[in-house]
């Protein structure tokens, strides 16, 4: 998949650095937002062993989730830096005092990983060999980038590092928590290299990460692949999911996963007609976002269009 995105490995250091640029200035030009703090008071069970704790629509605050099985408990995504880690290990401990906990992150962002340093040792960290070597060669960038945010989110990642797997894997991975099973699913590179989906069975139940978004546009950046996508949507459509957990905005239904192929797919064959009628590659990226935009004005994330057109001209 990696070959999708790069000519060359050296190459995806920079490319990380300049996601993370836009990213933060795309927070930046927000103006000033709440503090990144997990909020365990909306905890909503949204299955029989499923709970989430929603974002608030807060900036740099992941959708948390939290899978009980009898034997272990699962936390994903589990925040921005020590101080919302320890919030929501308690939240686990209180949903399942006596499990064994297992972490799992959509994506090597900061908000979606480094809560792990406020778990204890015993916990296992289950995460795909791609978006290890992706925190490996941009995390700390990554982290330096959100940490100069605001005053809070320097004191949240003062002492965020990166936590090594203790158990990885290449594409596929199936989680036994103790009468429920979590199946994971690379398939990046999307929002990043290692987006990383987690279908709980029985209850229905998809974590789709950055992947999939409720009522909104999609954060795509110059290594992502509009291929990869569709083939993400493909993978997560045939599960059959029942609830949508997206990685920010609201929690919605599965079909949501069905709306964004239809878009995404319209998006592709667009910049495709486009590039059909001699308009060159920036362009077609300027119409595409244009046009879209207008279809859908309150969505955000609309700085993601451009991207996505020029992955689709590309034919990457």
């Amino acid at each position: 998949m990696e070959a999708l995105m790069l000519s060359s490995a050296r190459r995806v250091p920079a490319i990380a650095t300049v996601a993370c640029a836009l990213f933060v200035s795309h927070l930046t030009a927000q103006g000033p937002a709440p503090d990144p703090l997990v909020k365990v008071e909306g905890l909503t069970k949204v299955g029989d062993h499923t709970y989430v704790i929603p974002d608030g629509n807060v900036s740099l605050v992941p959708n948390v989730g939290i899978v009980v099985g009898t034997r272990a408990t699962l936390v994903i995504d589990p925040g921005l830096g020590r101080r919302n880690g320890e919030v929501i290990l308690r939240e686990a401990r209180r949903l399942s005092p006596n499990n064994e906990l297992f972490i799992a992150s959509t994506h090597f962002h900061p908000e979606h990983t480094t809560g792990y340093v406020a778990f204890p040792a015993s916990a296992k960290y289950v995460n795909s060999t791609t978006q290890e070597t992706e925190f490996e060669q941009s995390g700390a960038g990554m982290i330096k980038a959100f940490s100069g945010r605001s005053a809070v989110t320097g004191e949240l990642l003062a002492d965020a590092v990166r936590r090594p797997a203790d158990v990885t894997f290449d594409r596929e991975y199936a989680l036994d928590l103790g009468g429920v099973r979590v199946r994971f699913f690379l398939v990046g590179p999307t929002h990043t290299r290692g987006d990383t989906g987690l279908f709980v069975e029985g209850d229905r139940v998809l974590f789709a990460g950055d992947v999939v978004m409720n009522e909104s546009f999609l954060a795509a950046g110059p290594g992502s692949s509009v291929k990869a996508w569709l083939a993400a949507f493909d993978t997560f459509g045939a599960l059959e999911p029942r609830t949508l957990v997206p990685a920010h905005g609201a929690v919605g239904p599965g079909t949501v996963v069905a709306a964004n192929r239809a878009w995404v797919q319209a998006l592709r064959d667009r910049a495709l007609a486009l590039k059909s009628q001699g308009q060159s590659l920036d362009e077609t990226a300027a119409a595409v976002q244009k046009e879209f935009q207008a279809q859908h004005p309150a969505w955000p994330r609309a700085n993601g269009l451009a991207a996505l057109a020029r992955s689709a001209y590309e034919g990457r």
